[in-house]
């Protein structure tokens, strides 16, 4: 329990060297600023993903807003940093305590959010290719891209089989447990094809374009099939036993996230097929990008006004800050970027503004979460274990 209390103000040494009586008094509810390597889970990667998603969003966005692109690379360059800063913390944390990283995925919630160092990857990944190519030129932005991509679909498709076997073979499932981080495992193979349509055009023509598109195609297949059924047990589970505990609401907005990205690489995809497919299955993916998008987009937006509605609705009582407050913002952004490729494909005025629209509130939505998260790092609060 002691690791769980604020240390006591007699503990921060009132001497010393200034940088350790600063980190003290930063680190307040910690008894030593090495617990900060403790517990770091794969959830902390969620901050990386729901900040390059600002990024990525701004640049696909259809409209042209002056020093927005500028902007957005700046925030690339923060989620680049955010995701060495985490590997390397990470990297002491299972030197440090192996048994304790180990043990995450042994645990039936955070097991799930081993999803999320795939998608930061990703997410940096396009962010690089997209925005940071601007800095480093095309060429190195290209080759990172290529080696995140292919780290982080490796690990994608590695937990999007290996966390369900763990669910069905050694986790303890109760009938009221499904929620939207049942998702985090088995999304990354959607982020992999929408960011893989990217590297499309720049793959030798031929046999590796195509296996490439192809390759995406299927994981997005993955990705979808995998999504129906567990969204329609996390329906079941809120209709027959309610929304649950309150610090679990911001994980309804996860659901958002195959949705959205799922319409986001329809798009992408279509765009990059007519590149290695022959008529007229090229034409015939452009085409599936608007039919399938459309109506998925409709879901997302029922989805979004339940997950709101139920978000309010706890708030006025007592929604407690952790990190699956980061759920409110890469799964939205998904949506953003969307909503964008549907704009771009059918010139539609609507959805160009509701794009501009979704993404001012992606905007604020991060800045609310990235400064409650560093106010609450720099007490070092965020870094004790779970009650």
């Amino acid at each position: 329990m002691t690791a769980l209390l604020p240390a006591p103000p007699d503990a921060i040494p009132a001497a010393g060297p200034a940088p350790v009586r600063l980190i003290w008094g930063l680190l307040r509810d910690l008894d030593r600023p090495s617990q900060v390597f403790r517990n770091p889970g794969p959830n902390w990667y969620a901050s990386i993903m729901g900040t390059g998603i600002v990024a990525n969003a701004a640049a696909t966005l259809p409209v042209h807003i002056a020093g927005l692109r500028v902007a957005a690379t700046v925030v690339w360059a923060l989620a680049a940093l955010l995701l060495v800063a985490l590997t390397a913390a990470w990297a002491v944390h299972w030197i440090r305590y192996p048994a304790t990283a180990r043990g995450h995925a042994e645990n039936p919630v955070l097991a799930h959010f081993w999803g999320a160092p795939a998608m930061a990857l990703l997410t940096v990944g396009a962010g690089t290719l997209i925005l940071g190519r601007d800095w480093i030129g095309l060429s190195a932005a290209l080759a990172v891209d290529v080696v995140l991509w292919v780290g982080g679909t490796l690990l994608g498709l590695v937990t999007s089989a290996w966390i369900p076997y763990k669910m069905m073979t050694s986790h303890r499932i109760a009938p009221d447990a499904a929620f939207g981080g049942w998702l985090m495992p088995v999304v990354p193979p959607m982020v992999s094809a929408a960011t893989g349509a990217l590297l499309v055009p720049y793959a030798p023509a031929g046999q590796i374009r195509l296996t490439l598109l192809l390759t995406c195609y299927a994981m997005f297949g993955i990705s979808l099939f995998a999504t129906v059924i567990i969204v329609g047990q996390i329906w079941q589970r809120l209709v027959h036993h309610g929304i649950g505990p309150a610090a679990m609401v911001p994980t309804l907005w996860i659901v958002l996230g195959p949705l959205g990205q799922s319409v986001t690489a329809a798009n992408l995809l279509g765009n990059a097929a007519p590149l290695a497919l022959p008529a007229p299955y090229g034409s015939a993916a452009q085409a599936l990008a608007l039919f399938y998008g459309l109506p998925t987009w409709g879901f997302a937006m029922m989805w979004l006004a339940i997950a709101a509605a139920v978000t309010v609705r706890t708030a006025r009582a007592h929604l407690p800050f952790s990190l699956t407050w980061w759920s409110f913002t890469f799964p939205f952004g998904t949506v953003v970027t969307g909503t964008s490729g549907l704009a771009l494909r059918t010139d539609a005025v609507f959805f160009r503004w509701a794009a501009v629209a979704g993404y001012v509130l992606l905007v604020v939505a991060w800045l609310t979460v990235a400064s409650r998260t560093a106010r609450e790092s720099a007490r070092g609060r965020i870094f004790l274990p779970p009650r």
